[in-house]
């Protein structure tokens, strides 16, 4: 859980029972993220989050850094030692919120237009690689703060599709790109 009213993130350990769900542990495996007031977004801090279980790797959007962060050992973390280390910063984008692992091992955020805004790019999903190499933008609304949730599914063959909600027009665009290399159909 990203927190972005104290800038940090969380893993709760839960039970599954007949009578519901219990938290049976709280573990803070992330901090340091900077939270502050923002007139177009209420507050800014650490949003989207994006687990990579085969590297035990917590990815974190955070939205007023600018920047996306990798947690190392995130599944284990007893504690935390800071935000991770940045693995994509600034360039393309401006105030990411969501955050999804692309089943072709890319990343991809939403930016929310609150940072950095820019007249030209305005509401897209930016796609780039674990490692923090730019792939692709995809513009989503040529209003501002139109990017704001969205979510990955593999589609037949070597693609998969993405949907996007638009909060300008309060619809639902869906994206079909290559699996391998991040390509537009």
């Amino acid at each position: 859980m990203s927190n972005v009213l104290n800038g940090t993130v969380a893993r709760f350990d839960v039970a599954v029972g007949a009578t519901g769900l219990e938290i049976t542990k709280k573990t803070l495996v992330a901090s340091g993220f900077t939270h502050v007031p923002n007139a177009a977004a209420v507050v800014l801090g650490p949003t989207g989050l994006a687990f990579d279980e085969a590297t035990d790797t917590l990815f974190v959007a955070s939205t007023a850094d600018d920047a996306i962060y990798a947690v190392a050992h995130a599944g284990n973390a007893s504690g935390a030692s800071g935000p991770g280390r940045v693995v994509f910063a600034d360039g393309p984008l401006r105030g990411p919120l969501a955050l999804r692992l692309a089943p072709n091992g890319h990343l991809l955020t939403a930016n929310g237009d609150a940072v950095n805004g820019d007249q030209l790019h305005r509401s897209d999903i930016v796609e780039f690689t674990k490692e923090g190499h730019f792939v692709s933008e995809y513009n989503v609304d040529a209003s501002q703060g139109g990017a704001l949730g969205f979510d990955t599914r593999l589609a037949k063959g070597a693609f998969f599709n993405f949907a996007v909600i638009d909060d300008v027009t309060n619809s639902l665009a869906v994206y079909h790109l290559a699996a391998e290399d991040g390509r537009r159909e």
